[in-house]
């Protein structure tokens, strides 16, 4: 029941992430800016971290997932799970997104629900370096400060600033992906290109993850850490 409550979480935060996050760059791209854009998803992060942190750990991205897995923080079972209802979060948002666009008279400011995609402002080698180093920030800022049990109520600021940053780089250039989940719901309704290129941001978001589940122990060290409301020993990690 606990497993399933989690997984639900996932789902219900991915969902809001997407919904809002996104939505903001179709809603907003052109008058708002960048800044609306890269605002809209840090706060919603951040108080994702405080609403479903305690019971799932606020993943909310498949990446985190992965960088979790390999630090030991989460079962395989545990990340399938998460997967599942990232993708499916991600993809119900999309769908009210893209209704919103074709019956709600919503005009979308991006001209491709909000997809990620290179060509125009940078190139796929490009989008691929930049995708694994805004992922490595991401993902390495929530490994780390959900590591520490000192000032665990400022770890949302944290991880809601970091998601900020990252967009304020990306979204000019590739739409700033760092989830593959993200990327997955609106390039399933855009189709075309958005789907042709879906692999890049699905691949190297995940890489960068996976890099930060390396780099992580040796900034935090051999200590106990706290991940979706329970405490447990760091494992896979040098001292």
């Amino acid at each position: 029941m606990e497993d399933a409550r989690r997984a639900v979480a996932e789902f219900l935060g991915t969902f809001l992430l997407v919904f809002f996050g996104v939505g903001s760059a179709i809603a907003a791209r052109v008058q708002g800016g960048v800044v609306v854009v890269a605002l809209a998803f840090g706060f919603v992060m951040l108080a994702l971290v405080y609403t479903i942190g305690p019971l799932s750990g606020s993943h909310v991205n498949p990446a985190v997932t992965l960088g979790a897995l390999l630090f030991g923080k989460i079962s395989m079972l545990g990340a399938v799970a998460y997967w599942i209802a990232q993708f499916a979060g991600a993809t119900v948002a999309s769908f009210l997104l893209w209704a919103l666009t074709r019956w709600g008279d919503v005009v979308d400011q991006t001209g491709a629900l909000g997809a990620n995609g290179y060509g125009a402002n940078i190139n796929r080698g490009g989008a691929a370096v930049l995708e694994i180093v805004l992922t490595f920030l991401f993902v390495l800022v929530v490994l780390v400060v959900t590591s520490r049990t000192e000032h665990p109520g400022v770890a949302g600021v944290a991880i809601g600033l970091a998601l900020a940053v990252t967009q304020l780089v990306g979204v000019t250039l590739d739409g700033a992906s760092v989830n593959p989940a993200r990327s997955f719901g609106p390039a399933l309704f855009e189709r075309g290109t958005a789907l042709r290129q879906l692999w890049l941001f699905i691949v190297f978001p995940l890489l960068g993850g996976a890099l930060a589940a390396l780099a992580a122990p040796l900034i935090i060290g051999p200590q106990r850490h706290y991940w979706g409301g329970h405490e447990k020993p760091v494992r896979g990690h040098t001292a």
